[in-house]
């Protein structure tokens, strides 16, 4: 290997990977002839130049300058004088001052011949001159700033030609409007532009024969907002959007919903909905989960229970009253949950049916009764039949009122197995009856009810009590008074229900 000479004028030869310090370093194609300005430094004869960027990559190293042909420095001039990662300080210069270069080209290495190209070193990237150093952090920060686009906004009102300088704009029209856009090619790739239309539909139209989403003209209906983007030969949009002020987003006024076998609450335009008409209701309608709805109801219609589908806190069907209430949120894929359900009326969780003044019929059926009740009271009011042998209760289900399966004991000492024996027989027809039966559910998975009765005659003074138990088929919905052989009918009075 070669010893390391010294030369006073040239600085270190030989093979050393150091070379000594250059005034100044290129930032372009030069003419290696003459004393001229590099990098803002004024280099005259015999100064050491870094030349870095000559279009003939062949011709870069490290030369001394001259008022005439410039000669390559005689550290720099062999091929024993250069290696891959040979470093080069630079003392003066704009851009290129108190950094280190590297020679970055890959050995073996020719001078004169192999294409050399430097950068700077990487670990050893010292600024020794601080004004450099803080104008190289400046050129870095404007160029930073220089990639950012502010937003832009601005109304208008009516159409409008949108320009370059509307990149990353966002007009809000609130009039009747065609955005005529500029020829892509001058917009450029990635121009962005958002248009709003609040108040009147507006119509982006491409130039010329350019597309948006591949057709002629894109509509933007009013309460709308899309983003346009441009690729530089065409315009795509990233779908309509629906304008949703931070007014509105709070304020949900009552909109209505008509009942219907699906009631599709998740498409109302509102948190808050208001249920009109009667028809029975057994779904909500499909949305995203998490969707919340507040139901009122404006009159009395049924919500049918389902598991899966239609979940209502109570485990079974629902009868509204006017004025009721619900919060309601969807599962998903058509399923709702009721989360909680409040009646109007007084009495919360007591449920009234209609009263009846039954005339020559033999029954009163009382039915639609939900299957989340719990309890049942069945009350009678001066009633009479035409007959001597009073009145009874019977329990049914879907399938119907039911004739068998009853246990029950009366105070007078009578007993039967196809009826709740409520009074017993009479001696005359002028029995008038007054007083209630109490059925209470015992075990839901067995459908069985258990019953107590008070009835007193108000003709001659007496009272009947009775106690008895049933389980009915299915679930029961349904009670039935009747006049004790169910031939004699009722001819006063009045028999209404409640449950609960």
């Amino acid at each position: 290997m070669t010893s390391i000479a010294i030369d006073r004028v040239d600085g270190l030869s030989s093979a050393a990977a150091i070379k000594g310090p250059c005034r100044a370093a290129t930032t372009a194609n030069i003419a290696l002839y003459g004393q001229q300005t590099i990098d803002g430094v004024a280099v005259v004869a015999g100064n050491r130049v870094l030349v870095k960027n000559q279009t003939t990559a062949s011709e870069n190293g490290i030369y001394v300058a001259d008022t005439g042909q410039w000669r390559r420095s005689k550290d720099f001039s062999r091929t024993n004088d250069v290696v891959k990662g040979t470093q080069i300080a630079i003392t003066d210069g704009t851009v290129a001052g108190g950094f280190i270069y590297s020679l970055t080209t890959n050995d073996p290495i020719s001078v004169g011949v192999t294409s050399l190209t430097f950068g700077i070193a990487a670990g050893v990237q010292t600024a020794v001159n601080a004004a450099n150093a803080a104008a190289a952090s400046a050129i870095a920060a404007a160029a930073s700033a220089a990639s950012v686009i502010p937003l832009v906004y601005a109304t208008k009102t009516g159409s409008y030609t949108a320009l370059p300088a509307d990149r990353n704009a966002w007009h809000r029209y609130t009039a009747s409007a065609t955005v005529a856009l500029t020829a892509a090619a001058t917009l450029g790739i990635s121009w962005t532009y958002k248009v709003t239309a609040d108040g009147f539909d507006v119509t982006i139209d491409p130039n010329g024969v350019e597309q948006i989403n591949g057709t002629t003209t894109l509509v933007v209906p009013n309460g709308y907002s899309t983003t346009i983007v441009c690729t530089g030969t065409a315009f795509y949009s990233d779908g309509l959007i629906s304008n949703t002020s931070i007014t509105s987003a709070f304020v949900q006024p009552f909109v209505n919903v008509a009942s219907a076998a699906t009631a599709d609450i998740g498409a109302a335009a509102s948190q808050n909905v208001t249920i009109t008409g009667t028809t029975t209701i057994t779904s909500f309608g499909t949305v995203a989960a998490g969707t919340f709805r507040r139901l009122v109801f404006s009159g009395a219609l049924t919500l049918t229970h389902n598991a899966t589908s239609l979940i209502l806190p109570q485990g079974g069907d629902v009868i509204t009253a006017i004025g009721d209430s619900l919060q309601a949120v969807s599962l998903g894929s058509g399923n709702w949950k009721v989360t909680s359900y409040q009646k109007v009326s007084a009495g919360v969780g007591l449920v009234s049916g209609t009263v009846v003044s039954p005339s020559a019929v033999a029954t009163v059926d009382f039915t639609g009764i939900p299957s989340w009740a719990k309890r049942i009271t069945v009350s009678v009011f001066s009633l009479s039949t035409t007959g001597t042998t009073g009145i009874s209760l019977q329990l049914g289900d879907g399938g119907g009122v039911e004739t068998s399966g009853y246990l029950c004991g009366t105070s007078n000492g009578q007993s039967s197995t196809t009826e709740f024996i409520l009074t017993g027989g009479s001696s005359a027809a002028a029995g008038v009856y007054h007083g209630s039966a109490v059925l209470s559910l015992v075990d839901a998975a067995t459908n069985k009810w258990a019953v107590a009765a008070s009835i007193g005659r108000s003709d001659v003074a007496g009272s009947f009590a009775m106690g008895g138990s049933k389980a009915t088929s299915a679930v029961l919905d349904r009670v039935r008074l009747k006049s004790g052989n169910g031939v004699e009918t009722f001819d006063a009075g009045s028999v209404n229900i409640f449950y609960e």
